[in-house]
């Protein structure tokens, strides 16, 4: 795996006393419940150094700026929305899911309750809004503008996402287009937000968002393959983790719509007693069965043998370089590209 870039560490130390001064905004609950979920306070209250995340994001706020000739505290506001509305939609993504731990810590809605996360993340969401708007530049407005479509778009992939749990057959173009709202859209805008709070050339603007878009593109094919053959010790899920829940990723959307006889048995086993709209459990109707390891270990091998992990992998390269070739098409500051590329390879390049 290689080595995280400098920006990374960076990012964080630059964006935290604002994004602490942002959360202070709000109210008593939602902001402890907040600095709780950031890693800022215990359960409790008191301060710890719990792990934050890597806040790829505002480090690509920052570069964005940069890219574009423009000092990095520019986009300090608009890094500082982004990271809000990534942590908005994990807080609320949490308790969708179900998981009661993100971090190794337990999540906003297991400790305080369903109705408390989802106040506490559309409390985020509107203060990334505000966070641009004070700042009073004359690009405020069209930074604001980005986020609120991001954010529309990154709701429609998780609608889109929920939807597939209930169909028994998905496309691979309709997986690709939920993956591009639910985690290419807001990398996307990452990429794109400095550049527009610097004024830049809507071209070079377009450029640096097409570059977040298939940067994560790439990264939600990545972590889908992780999802099924990922090793425990590296990504901290079980094997096979995407397999338990029946989850059409994009391996399997993929394996799905080839033909021939793993797919037709990978397409029985989705459609069976305890996959999506079947009888589960004996007993409890509509609930997921647990499958075993060794059945999932077949599974597993049927995506495999029908392609989907070769091409998910085939694909995301596909989409990183296109990624690099939109960084290379518009002139940016040569530094800023370079840190650009690095952090797309790092956020992509993972153990597979």
């Amino acid at each position: 795996m290689s080595t995280a870039p400098a920006c990374l560490g960076h990012g964080r130390v630059t964006i935290t006393p604002a994004l602490r001064a942002a959360v202070d905004r709000l109210d008593h609950r939602s902001r402890h419940q907040a600095a709780y979920h950031f890693g800022w306070i215990t359960a409790g209250g008191a301060p710890t150094s719990a792990d934050a995340g890597k806040a790829v994001r505002p480090a690509l706020a920052l570069l964005s700026a940069e890219a574009v000739g423009a000092p990095p505290e520019v986009a300090l506001p608009g890094a500082v929305a982004v990271e809000l509305v990534h942590n908005f939609s994990l807080v609320h993504d949490d308790l969708m899911d179900g998981d009661e731990e993100r971090r190794h810590r337990r999540t906003v809605w297991k400790l305080w309750g369903s109705s408390s996360a989802i106040l506490t993340g559309d409390a985020m969401l509107a203060l990334a809004q505000e966070v641009l708007l004070d700042t009073g530049l004359p690009t405020a407005a069209p930074a604001a503008r980005l986020l609120a479509r991001t954010t529309r778009h990154l709701i429609r992939g998780q609608v889109q996402d929920l939807a597939f749990e209930q169909r028994s057959h998905v496309t691979v173009e309709e997986c690709v287009d939920m993956a591009a709202g639910k985690t290419g859209a807001l990398l996307s805008a990452s990429a794109a937000i400095g550049a527009v709070l610097a004024g830049a050339p809507e071209a070079t603007v377009d450029a640096l968002a097409l570059y977040g878009d298939q940067v994560g593109l790439a990264f939600q094919l990545v972590d889908d393959v992780l999802g099924i053959w990922g090793d425990p010790a590296v990504t901290g899920k079980p094997v096979h983790s995407d397999l338990r829940s029946r989850k059409k990723s994009l391996p399997v959307s993929y394996a799905l719509n080839q033909e021939g006889p793993l797919s037709d048995e990978l397409a029985a086993w989705l459609a069976a007693p305890g996959g999506p709209g079947g009888a589960g459990k004996p007993g409890e109707p509509g609930e997921l069965g647990e499958p075993g390891e060794a059945e999932l270990r077949r599974v597993a091998g049927l995506i495999e043998g029908a392609g989907g992990r070769d091409w998910a992998l085939a694909e995301a390269a596909r989409r990183l370089a296109l990624a690099e070739d939109a960084l290379r098409g518009v002139e940016l500051d040569a530094g800023a590209r370079d840190e650009l590329l690095a952090l797309g390879r790092f956020v992509v390049d993972r153990e597979v």
